[in-house]
């Protein structure tokens, strides 16, 4: 991939070889260390992180563009871990952040995925946009996603981990989303496609934020 052609491993300045031990010491020393400084409910969710990321969506990127909806199972079980981390426990609070995070990836990736469909074409990975050079499919998926993103958004209000002015600002930023979804969605273009991109990345930490500023007490 071009995008991706400078880093050390594909680039040949790091052997596989060597990428593989220290990821696998990463991975194995991290879990335990969990386990054994924080819980093993954490250690659980890092462990179950790593192995769906490794060994689920990272071959079916090859196979099939459902690894999309695969990866964001991992992608999302950090916010978990945290909960789990402070308070010891998986209540349903900590599946309802896993729902906010789990739907705002969708939409960031597949609008990554359009502006990189050629290269990721080229590496041989299956994309929703692999055959969909003019984004209409792309973007009304990600619109279907931004959609059931804003109901869900709302949710830490209605079980008691924020406040109304957090409810009122996710309404507007998830309304927001919806909106450049919708737009590139109608007019799919390279700026509209990287407006939805760029949307995503201000539109997670600022809600997260939110939710911390205006915690229910």
């Amino acid at each position: 991939m071009l995008r991706t052609r400078s880093r050390p491993l594909p680039a040949g300045r790091l052997r596989v070889a060597t990428a593989a031990v220290v990821a696998w010491v990463s991975g194995v020393g991290g879990v335990a260390y969990l386990a054994v400084m924080v819980n093993w409910v954490v250690a659980a969710l890092a462990a179950a992180t790593l192995v769906s990321y490794v060994f689920a969506y990272t071959p079916l990127k090859r196979h099939s563009s459902v690894a999309t909806l695969v990866g964001a199972i991992p992608g999302a079980f950090p916010i978990v871990g945290g909960w789990a981390a402070a308070s010891g426990g998986l209540e349903f609070q900590a599946w309802a952040l896993f729902c906010i995070l789990f739907l705002w990836q969708l939409p960031h990736f597949l609008a990554l995925g359009w502006l990189y469909r050629q290269d990721y074409v080229r590496a041989g990975f299956k994309t929703v946009s692999s055959d969909d050079s003019d984004g209409r499919l792309t973007f009304r998926y990600a619109s279907l996603y931004a959609a059931a993103l804003l109901p869900v958004s709302l949710v830490p209000t209605l079980i008691g981990i924020a406040g109304g002015v957090y409810f009122f600002a996710a309404v507007l930023l998830s309304g927001g989303f919806l909106y450049v979804s919708s737009v590139a969605a109608r007019n799919t273009t390279r700026s509209n496609a990287r407006r939805l991109f760029t949307s995503s990345l201000a539109y997670l930490p600022l809600l997260l934020a939110l939710m911390v500023v205006n915690r229910a007490a």
